[in-house]
C-alpha cells in the first residue's frame, strides 16, 4: 500500500515587487491577447498591442469600471466567479490560472486563512486499521478518499491503473482537481462529459453543509477550471444518477470498463474506500495483468 509523499510546497514566490501584482498580472495578461484571439475585429489605430479594457469586459462579462478597480489595485478581492470569467476570456494556460489564484490570494492579504471556529477540514489522516484493510485489498484497485476526494492511500494495484494516467500527479493528488484541471483527463475519461456531471453532482451534496474548507475548495476549482466546472455548478441539478460504471483509458491496457464499489469508513471520518472492478473480461485480464495478479484466485460461497 502506498500514500502521497509528505511535505507540502507552497507556490513558488512571483516575479516583481509591486504592490499591486494582482492589477499587473492582469494587465499584462490583457496586452498579451489579441483580439482576434477571442472572437474580436483587430480594428485600427490602436493603442494598447492586446485587448482593451473595454473588450475584456464584454467577453468575460462584467463592468469596464469594475475591471478598472482590478487593474488599478482599488479592489483586490475579485470573487471566484469574476475570476474564473477573467481567466477564460484571457484564454489562460492551467500554469496561468494557478499564478492567477496566487496572485489574488496574496492581494486579498492572504491564502484563504479561516478563522478558529471554522471547523475542521476534510481528514487526511488514514487510520491504521483503514490501512490494514486497504492492504488485504492489494492487488485490486483501491484507493482511500476523502469528502473533497483527495487521494489519501492507495493499493499498488491503483497505481498500477490511476498512475500512468496522472491521477497520482503532485503532492496530494484530487480526483476533481485532476478531472477538471489536467488536460489528460479527457483522454483518460472517453465518457468525460459524464464523469464531469458525477463529480459536480458529488459536490453539490458535500457544499451543503456550508463548510468553508469545501467552498474554499471549490472557489479555487472554480479559479482554476473555468467554463467546464462553473457552467455545470451554476445549472439546475437533475435527479441523481448513480454511474455504476466508468470507461478509462489505459495508456498500456486500453480501453477498459470498470466497476465500483464503496466501502465507508466509519467513526466520522468522511473517508471511504473506492474499490475497482473488471466490468468484463477484457478488463479483468488486464487488470491481472497490470497488477501481476495470477487469474482465478479468488474463491466465494457457491464456487
Amino acid at each position: 500500500m502506498r500514500g502521497p509523499r509528505s511535505g507540502h510546497r507552497p507556490p513558488g514566490s512571483l516575479p516583481g515587487v509591486s504592490d499591486n501584482e494582482l492589477g499587473d498580472f492582469l494587465r499584462a495578461r490583457r496586452e498579451a491577447v489579441r483580439p482576434a484571439d477571442v472572437g474580436l475585429p483587430e480594428g485600427s489605430r490602436r493603442r494598447t498591442p492586446g485587448l482593451r479594457r473595454a473588450e475584456l469586459a464584454t467577453v468575460a462579462g462584467i463592468s469596464v469600471e469594475y475591471l478598472t478597480r482590478l487593474e488599478q489595485g482599488r479592489d483586490r478581492n475579485p470573487s471566484a466567479q469574476v475570476m474564473a470569467a477573467l481567466a477564460d476570456a484571457l484564454r489562460m494556460t492551467p500554469d496561468q490560472r494557478v499564478q492567477f489564484r496566487y496572485v489574488a490570494k496574496a492581494s486579498a492579504g492572504g491564502f484563504g486563512m479561516l478563522c478558529p471556529n471554522a471547523g475542521s477540514p476534510p481528514g487526511r489522516t488514514v487510520r491504521a486499521g483503514v490501512r490494514a484493510v486497504l492492504d488485504r485489498l492489494e492487488p485490486a484497485p483501491a484507493v482511500v478518499l476523502n469528502a473533497l476526494d483527495d487521494v489519501l492511500a492507495w493499493t499498488d494495484g491503483f497505481a498500477a491503473l490511476a498512475g500512468p494516467l496522472g491521477v497520482l500527479d503532485g503532492d496530494e493528488p484530487n480526483l476533481h482537481r485532476y478531472l477538471f484541471t489536467d488536460p489528460r483527463a479527457r483522454t483518460a475519461f472517453p465518457d468525460w462529459d459524464e464523469a464531469a456531471d458525477t463529480a459536480v453532482a458529488h459536490l453539490r451534496m458535500v457544499a451543503v453543509h456550508g463548510d468553508p474548507h469545501v467552498d474554499r475548495f471549490l472557489d479555487d476549482l472554480t479559479v482554476l477550471a473555468g467554463a467546464p466546472f462553473t457552467a455545470r455548478m451554476a445549472a439546475l441539478p437533475g435527479p441523481p444518477r448513480p454511474a455504476a460504471e466508468r470507461r478509462v483509458a489505459h495508456p498500456e491496457a486500453g480501453v477498459l470498463r470498470l466497476a465500483y464499489e464503496t466501502l465507508d469508513v466509519p467513526a466520522g471520518d468522511t473517508q471511504r474506500i473506492v474499490l475497482y472492478l473488471p466490468g468484463d473480461e477484457h478488463a479483468a485480464r488486464a487488470l491481472d495483468r497490470l497488477a501481476g495478479r495470477r487469474p482465478g484466485v479468488l474463491r466465494a460461497v457457491g464456487d
